[in-house]
């Protein structure tokens, strides 16, 4: 039902049964707020959305406070506005004073709203609690004397991902955000996602820097640096150069790091070609051989590490398969770089992700051989656009350059692993063109490129039924786990821990609304509707690779070099 309600003299339309805030921001009317989260239920504990109700004495929360048709509404009168002035001056007396040296410096909402209501002074000074920076997690920083308890951290690690690693400590004014016992978020049930760094306002939880070690390694004399990319960051950084959301910049890029001083850039396309094909091939394998029990995704390593910790059960069902991002390094280091006088000890390979739970991957005991590690830096979205710009090098007035091969060779079939259900869609296509030699009709497909938290798709191949499922979120896998892991008609199931795939990982521009992921995942969606092929078998780059590995390393050869580049984890 909807009616109207008087707003600031004005009268807009409300529907029974929304909260104020929802009325408000739907006619254009803006209101302040820092513990809501949209699609969870309201709070109401930081007060700032506060606005004045006619015959109500007390200034009333309007993200808990549902609309009613005799509402007069005043949003920004002289009260509420002092009222939330002093919650945030409130909140700044206990808050470091080092913006200049936060990471979040111009992208704190702390900062913002001080600035909107010009706050200039300090005007309570108080004690401050003595909280130390917690280092522990290879992908996280956490610094507790920068969190404001808004508890957005919390909700979406317990509400949103299921796996509940924070929560609130102790009591009154020494009410802290921390882990079980007080101990480092390496010890804690934290799967590394860095959904929480998006949910959090302030500088309090940000990602594990690693560019200073890139730097570096780009100004050692010794050091032969290469890069790889996700195509899913050349479609993401965009918005963080003040462009439209969903902009493909991977020619641009590839010339930016080159002018950064990296020897060779890849586009990492190819390798989750190499990956899907792989997967590809166990899948077949289990069928021909009868094993009725399915595949689980294993390129995700957030949802590794879920499995590991929740899901001990499900190891032996996860692809030995590395991710891309390993693949890729593993091939650099193995046989991509083939300069006179370099060796693999010598090559530094950077690796760019739009995902903070890749750098707890990158350092995985099993992901380095002989002690030379697969990647050796792990840069976020964010991180690989504070790069550019501290070399000064303005990305979008340079003329696009192919990355290095293989990529420029034509490894264009697995743009779409990018997106909640792209790694199904794409091992389904290499499946169905292993078992028929032909490509499967997109128009079969649509159903894996809905944003539902479960979806299924079943499609005949030949005599045979191939079913793929994918779980788009880790509080979905929870819901979903006990029926999936025994599903005799499913042969692969895809796991993404974020809810929305890679496009909407932890390591993403900061302030991403739900149109920017739709952009994203269209822009991936585009760049597959342009490939000439899009099954990844057929793809011309297993085969050169073999033939030329078998070449350089005659006494050890491809299987031998596929051991030490594709094998997974030993226990499988």
């Amino acid at each position: 039902m909807i009616f109207d309600i008087e707003v600031n003299g004005k009268t807009i339309k409300a529907r029974r049964g929304e909260m104020i805030l929802e009325a408000l921001e739907r006619n254009g009317i803006a209101i302040p707020t820092l513990c809501h989260m949209k699609g969870l239920s309201p709070s109401g504990a930081c007060r700032m959305c506060v606005v004045e109700v006619e015959g109500v004495k007390e200034l009333v929360t309007s993200c808990s406070q549902p609309v009613e048709e005799w509402m007069k509404i005043t949003t920004h009168s002289p009260r509420v506005v002092h009222a939330r002035k002093t919650i945030v001056e409130l909140l700044l007396a206990n808050h470091p004073d080092d913006c200049l040296y936060c990471v979040r410096n111009g992208m704190c909402e702390l900062q913002d709203m001080a600035s909107e209501h010009h706050i200039m002074e300090r005007r309570f000074p108080g004690k401050r609690l003595q909280l130390k920076t917690d280092p522990s997690s290879s992908s996280l920083t956490r610094d507790p004397a920068k969190c404001i308890l808004c508890g957005r951290c919390i909700r979406t690690c317990d509400e949103v991902m299921g796996i509940t690693a924070i929560d609130f400590t102790h009591r009154g004014n020494q009410t802290i955000i921390g882990t079980t016992a007080g101990k480092g978020l390496n010890l804690s049930s934290c799967i590394t996602c860095g959904q929480c760094i998006m949910a959090c306002p302030t500088g309090a939880l940000h990602e594990k820097e690693q560019l200073s070690l890139v730097q570096q390694a780009l100004h050692r004399k010794d050091s032969y640096v290469t890069i790889s990319y996700s195509p899913t960051l050349a479609v993401s950084i965009g918005e963080m150069l003040g462009l439209k959301s969903g902009k493909d910049l991977s020619g641009m890029l590839n010339a930016a790091l080159r002018k950064a001083g990296f020897r060779k850039v890849f586009n990492n396309v190819a390798a989750s070609d190499i990956n899907i094909s792989l997967v590809a091939d166990l899948v077949v394998q289990r069928l021909k051989k009868g094993i009725r029990q399915p595949l689980f995704s294993s390129c995700c390593p957030a949802w590794v590490k879920m499995a590991e910790q929740f899901y001990p059960e499900l190891i032996p069902q996860l692809a030995p398969v590395k991710s891309p991002q390993q693949l890729m390094g593993g091939l650099v280091k193995s046989y991509l770089v083939n300069a006179p006088g370099v060796r693999p000890d010598q090559i530094f390979h950077v690796a760019a992700m739009p995902c903070t739970a890749k750098k707890f991957e990158a350092q995985r005991e099993e992901m380095t051989h002989k002690g030379i590690s697969d990647v050796d830096a792990v840069l976020t979205t964010r991180e690989l656009v504070r790069l550019i710009k501290l070399y000064g090098i303005h990305i979008l007035q340079l003329e696009p350059e192919a990355a290095d091969d293989p990529s420029a060779a034509g490894g264009f079939s697995s743009h779409v692993t990018g997106m909640s259900g792209g790694v199904a869609e794409s091992v389904l296509r290499d499946v169905y063109f292993k078992l028929t030699g032909k490509e499967i009709a997109l128009n079969k497909l649509g159903k894996l490129r809905s944003q539902k938290s479960y979806k299924e798709l079943i499609v005949k191949a030949g005599p045979h039924e191939i079913g793929v499922a994918v779980v788009n979120g880790s509080m979905a896998l929870r819901q979903t786990i006990t029926s999936l892991k025994d599903r005799k008609d499913l042969l692969f199931i895809e796991v993404m821990a974020c809810e929305g795939g890679c496009v909407a990982g932890g390591g993403q521009p900061l302030k991403s609304d739900e149109d920017d992921i739709r952009n994203r995942a269209r822009a991936l969606a585009d760049l597959d509707s342009k490939a000439t092929m899009r099954a990844a078998g057929k793809q011309q780059l297993i085969e050169p690779l073999q033939q030329g590995v078998n070449t350089l390393h005659p006494d050890t050869g491809w299987d031998a070099l596929c051991k030490t580049i594709f094998a997974k984890r030993s226990v499988i």
